[in-house]
């Protein structure tokens, strides 16, 4: 399979005071695939809430090719066609400068389970190679992570 044209994808969520950190990370585990998962590492950083509570961030950068290939090809096989046409119509509020921002479902991420979400999200930053609109909507298509057809 030949690489993608992506430079690198960062991937950030938080673990609050209520959420077992172990499963918030298994949730960030089911967005990239198990395999990607065992090369790469989340630094963490501790934090403090509002009312003081604690609160752990959870940052990583996918530098290395085939990983990065294989986590985009993950979420294109696993995000189900009606949020890869969600994906689609919100495109332009979602691309800049050759990086596309996806914003995934916690809770749904732990169940196994890719949705587009706002809410305490697993963010997900994947940047081309290329910064033309043009180019990584073609790449996108390409893998499936957008419908053939629309905008």
């Amino acid at each position: 399979m030949p690489r993608l044209p992506v430079a690198y994808i960062d991937i950030s969520f938080f673990a609050h005071a209520t959420e077992d950190p172990e499963k918030v990370i298994k949730a960030a585990e089911n967005v990239v695939s198990a395999v990607s998962a065992e090369g790469i590492v989340f630094k963490r950083s501790k934090l403090k809430g509002e009312y003081t509570n604690p609160i752990i961030y959870f940052k990583a950068r996918v530098t290395k090719g085939t990983i990065a290939d294989s986590i985009l090809r993950n979420v294109a096989d696993k995000l189900p066609a009606s949020e890869k046409e969600k994906l689609l119509r919100e495109l332009g509020l979602r691309l800049d400068r050759g990086s596309l921002y996806i914003r995934f479902d916690k809770q749904a991420a732990f169940k196994g389970k890719l949705r587009i979400g706002k809410e305490d999200p697993i963010h997900v930053r994947i940047r081309f190679r290329g910064r033309k609109t043009d180019e990584v909507t073609r790449v996108c298509r390409e893998i499936g992570l957008l419908p053939e057809y629309g905008v």
